[in-house]
């Protein structure tokens, strides 16, 4: 079996981190892959589990020596990305990753993937609905938060470069919705 790739991206709140972990309960041969990146670690999160917390500079050193397979600035000296030793040991385990990313790091991975890839765009109904999850985290400042908000609405035009759209407006229909697009895909 050849490995494939899974990319769920979305705007921040949208509820793509939870389909995929629950993708990932039904899946069997679903691995995540842990991304890089140089935000501050939250209170709840473990490095190395749910990303690998890399300094600035151990960031651009990564980038440089080519260790990254994609990786974007998302907000100011705030870097995410993809580590290619993430991938190819997924696939020499002979599973299947699937990516939690953000919407540019999404259209960059399936363009670099190709045919082995498969992209899909979660939403919700408007930039409310976004807003309104975004503050129940109680994770951002409000500085921080409008200018989630603000990227958000941006990226909501981007959902036409995915090969799938899951609207998030039921969580369990969502994830039902997903779990027999990758089905699909990871059995042709």
């Amino acid at each position: 079996m050849e490995g494939k790739a899974i990319i769920f991206s979305a705007p921040s709140g949208a509820g793509k981190t939870t389909i995929v972990h629950s993708l990932l309960d039904r899946i069997p041969s679903l691995r995540f892959s842990i991304s890089a990146t140089t935000r501050l670690k939250r209170p709840t999160e473990i490095d190395g589990r749910d990303y690998y917390f890399l300094s600035i500079e151990d960031f651009k050193s990564k980038k440089e020596s080519g260790e990254l397979l994609e990786w974007e600035e998302v907000y100011t000296d705030t870097f995410y990305g993809t580590l290619r030793s993430e991938v190819e040991r997924i696939w020499a385990d002979g599973n299947h990753v699937i990516f939690d990313v953000d919407v540019k790091g999404g259209k960059k991975l399936k363009e670099i993937l190709g045919d082995k890839a498969i992209s899909v765009f979660v939403k919700v109904k408007g930039e409310d609905v976004l807003r309104e999850r975004l503050q129940m985290r109680n994770t951002e400042s409000e500085e921080v938060l409008n200018e989630r908000v603000n990227k958000a609405a941006e990226e909501m035009r981007e959902e036409v470069h995915f090969d799938k759209v899951v609207l998030n407006e039921n969580l369990d229909v969502a994830i039902a919705e997903a779990e027999n697009i990758v089905k699909s895909f990871i059995s042709n």
